[in-house]
């Protein structure tokens, strides 16, 4: 087991990952910028380090600094959380030539996962179904234009390395190819310094279904239930909730079946998530595969009743995943909301600065992940959520009505949040009888206060 765990992250899963390292009776370090040194994480871990200004560039994402911070400390592993390096190949392998363990995916699996062209055609050699498409990299306008008369209108342009929807465009027709090829190059090249695009069939009215999967170092792979991420704006999910309403028991197999292949083809170790999009007829078709921890993973965690980052540490630290798991049962719904710093009636406006008052809500069925407080300052320079609101109810109308009841708790002043955004999702019929898709938002009327 490991001794000492540096957390490479900041904010709630930082302090996430620092409990479960208490419960594994780990000790553990923090890492800060300059803009986060009252932050809670700061506070809960055994140790702090402060390694730069508040710029990411400067901070959680200067390798150098995160190396000599676990040096420095003598931290035997390093957990990235999410986002920052968590999927950063040459972090993985800077760990390992430091013979420090990262608690992620090896240099290998984060490159071949990475590029979504490549991780494509590894899923379609394990036999995951995927959405038909361009076969890797689309050079040329010329070539995009065959592809996609091939294909037939809509497609969509993707960026081979791409994520956040940077990169992404919808093409509902020939005239409007080479506008959105040249746009979606550009922005590839500016967001990852990778102008590699490729083109695949749109998919009309589609689910977002995610599998969590399990990994261990002895070839033992489990997949523990779909998440429904449907409810995103902006490519960026708002709200999750686990079970889906429309994955039935006979999807799901087959879901876990084409999850636990797809892991098993890259030699996977960890916690990782295999995404799908799922059509109105149930077909299902392999979207991409995230090789770390997910925000969202406390629903899966509430309807089963199991730590996830914990499993994830254990199985890196060359444990067997417990035979109990094979046999999980799915216990009743959970839903998250991601409570983000931006004003819905100002367009999503980001809304950094010092909350004044704040208090979360309780009871049963009610898990709040957080790293702020009332004199907490959201600061500008990182992503604007500030708090997960995760529920557990008996069934999903319950735990809808119980959502809703726990949103009306929350009191965070001194800055907007997009709790309002979602208080009206929650209540949307639409949304109430299951009837969701990816472009739910896009067509949401949203009533301003």
């Amino acid at each position: 087991m490991f001794k000492k765990i540096l957390v490479a992250n900041r904010g709630e899963i930082a302090l996430r990952i620092i409990r479960a390292c208490r419960e594994l009776n780990i000790k553990t370090v923090s890492i800060y910028s300059k803009a986060d040194e009252l932050s809670l994480h700061t506070k809960f871990a055994d140790e702090a380090v402060c390694i730069g200004p508040p710029q990411s560039n400067k901070s959680y994402l200067h390798i150098p600094s995160i190396i000599s911070a676990a040096e420095l400390t003598n931290a035997d592993a390093i957990h990235p959380g999410y986002g920052f390096l968590s999927e950063n190949p040459d972090f993985s392998k800077i760990c390992k030539e430091n013979n420090i363990s990262f608690i992620g995916s090896s240099q290998k699996i984060i490159t071949k996962m990475g590029d979504k062209s490549t991780a494509i055609n590894t899923m379609k050699d394990a036999g995951v179904p995927v959405i038909p498409g361009s076969d890797g990299v689309v050079d040329n306008l010329l070539d995009a234009q065959t592809i996609s008369e091939k294909l037939g209108y809509p497609v969509m342009i993707k960026a081979s390395a791409g994520g956040g929807g940077k990169g992404l465009r919808y093409v509902r027709n020939k005239d409007a190819l080479e506008e959105s090829f040249n746009n979606a190059k550009a922005e590839a090249e500016l967001s990852f310094s990778n102008g590699d695009l490729y083109i695949e069939k749109f998919i009309v009215k589609p689910r977002h279904i995610e599998i969590q999967i399990l990994a261990d170092m002895h070839d033992n792979v489990v997949a523990l239930g779909e998440r429904e991420c449907s409810i995103q704006r902006r490519h960026q999910k708002i709200i999750e909730e686990s079970p889906s309403t429309i994955v039935n028991e006979e999807v799901r197999l087959k879901l876990y079946e084409a999850a636990i292949r797809g892991a098993k083809k890259v030699d996977y170790v960890g916690a990782g998530t295999i995404e799908f999009l799922l059509d109105k007829d149930q077909n299902f078709y392999f979207m991409e595969m995230n090789t770390r921890i997910q925000v969202e993973h406390p629903v899966t965690e509430m309807i089963l009743g199991i730590d996830l980052i914990k499993h994830q540490i254990l199985c890196h630290a060359g444990f067997p995943i417990p035979n109990w798991m094979n046999n999980i049962k799915i216990r009743g719904h959970s839903i998250e909301c991601r409570i983000n710093a931006e004003d819905p009636d100002k367009n999503f406006r980001p809304s950094p600065g010092l909350i004044t008052s704040f208090h979360m809500p309780g009871g049963m069925g009610i898990r709040v992940d957080t790293h702020v407080y009332s004199g907490y300052y959201v600061p500008s320079y990182y992503d604007s959520m500030v708090a997960k609101l995760i529920v557990h109810a008996p069934n999903r109308n319950d735990a809808i009505s119980r959502m809703i009841g726990a949103l009306d708790e929350c009191v965070i002043e001194g800055i907007k949040t997009i709790i309002p955004f979602q208080k009206q999702i929650l209540e949307n019929i639409d949304f109430k009888q299951g009837n969701i898709s990816t472009d739910f938002i896009e067509n949401f009327n949203y009533r301003k206060n």
